[in-house]
């Protein structure tokens, strides 16, 4: 389509209308006026004192068992230095996020993929590989609103999750970024609340999805002693992570600002989810899908035979980005697309939905 205007479904990330700049802004000089040493000093391994004592409050937890970081996947990455030596193996969703995948490839781990349904990953398949003689070193999962796939983990999956972890001592890497953006349904308790204290989950999330993505300021928490282990490496890496970035989204939080741009971001999401879902099923009612309950992505099982690397290039060749589902499975097998809503208005959806009826259509 020759001079069409590009349209993307690929990025994770709310557009700009949606992302309460005018609020960013007042924090950020609240920021500078309340705290002007403590922001624009290195600080400490363990990220902006404040923000990590608001986090563990937050989450029921104690400071010592929160480590601040430079988004969610430098608290992966940290993780993953100090718990996956190379050949230990890791389970994985399948399908994942392809980010993580790569992480945990260049750690050396073996990957055990087990498959992604509607709620969550399958616990008996996970529990018929660990009678097997699986045993893993960790679990990584992404409880709500799985990227690439969008589907949560039930409640009684989490149980099920927590039960073999103890049973079979590996860890679980509640991977959250997602858990705020809820616009239907009731929230369900993170497995770290679940366990209670027992020291089977280690759990990370991020201000990139109810802030904005250029907050880069993630966090994890896990056993006091893991998160001094992993503050060493912090400390080695980079000093400290932004004292800045983490300041502003303190004066963000505390100000109640952070509540009022997740309802904005819910409200949004809601609206283009519900879009995109009506948009596929009148113009390709082919497809197979599950529409989600909030987050950013839906996942579109392709009709049998149809190539996503295809659909790609054919999309490309329309002006519209999407992401083969491929990338997000170890075999390149995945037979399906993800479709990011987070990042286009309802119109463009609409649009956008056309110009992938139309790539389909030439394959």
């Amino acid at each position: 389509m020759s001079g069409a205007i590009p349209l993307s479904f690929a990025r994770g990330a709310p557009s700009l209308d949606i992302i309460d700049v005018e609020g960013l802004a007042q924090a950020a000089q609240r920021a500078f006026t309340n705290d002007p040493g403590g922001m624009t000093a290195y600080g400490t391994a363990v990220g902006y004192i404040p923000l990590r004592r608001w986090i563990a409050e937050r989450h029921g937890v104690q400071e010592n068992q929160v480590l601040v970081t430079n988004g969610s996947m430098q608290a992966d990455a940290f993780l993953f230095d100090e718990l996956v030596a190379a050949g230990e193996e890791v389970v994985v969703e399948r399908p994942s996020y392809d980010r993580t995948l790569l992480s945990l490839r260049q750690h050396g781990a073996a990957l055990r993929p087990i498959a992604l349904e509607p709620d969550g990953i399958d616990t008996e398949a996970l529990a018929s590989a660990l009678e097997g003689g699986a045993r893993p070193k960790l679990a990584h999962i992404i409880p709500n609103f799985q990227n690439p796939a969008g589907y949560t983990l039930s409640g009684p999956k989490r149980e099920r999750l927590l039960e073999l972890a103890r049973e079979y001592s590996f860890a679980i890497f509640e991977d959250d970024p997602y858990i705020s953006l809820r616009f239907r349904g009731e929230t369900l308790p993170t497995m770290l609340s679940l366990d209670a204290g027992e020291g089977n989950v280690i759990y990370a999330s991020s201000f990139s999805k109810t802030v904005c993505p250029g907050i880069r300021v993630g966090f994890l928490i896990g056993a006091s002693e893991l998160i001094a282990k992993i503050a060493v490496r912090a400390t080695n890496t980079y000093i400290s992570p932004s004292m800045v970035d983490a300041a502003i989204v303190y004066e963000f939080c505390i100000s109640g600002s952070i509540e009022r741009s997740i309802e904005r971001v819910r409200g949004a999401l809601e609206e283009r989810v519900d879009t995109l879902a009506t948009e596929l099923r009148e113009q390709i009612p082919g497809a197979s899908f599950v529409a989600p309950d909030g987050g950013y992505f839906l996942w579109v099982a392709l009709p049998d035979g149809v190539d996503p690397g295809g659909v790609l290039r054919a999309s490309q060749e329309r002006g519209l980005a999407l992401v083969s589902g491929d990338d997000f499975v170890l075999d390149g097998a995945s037979g399906a697309v993800r479709l990011a809503f987070s990042g286009v208005t309802p119109a463009e959806i609409r649009e956008g939905v056309s110009r992938l009826a139309a790539a389909l259509q030439s394959l």
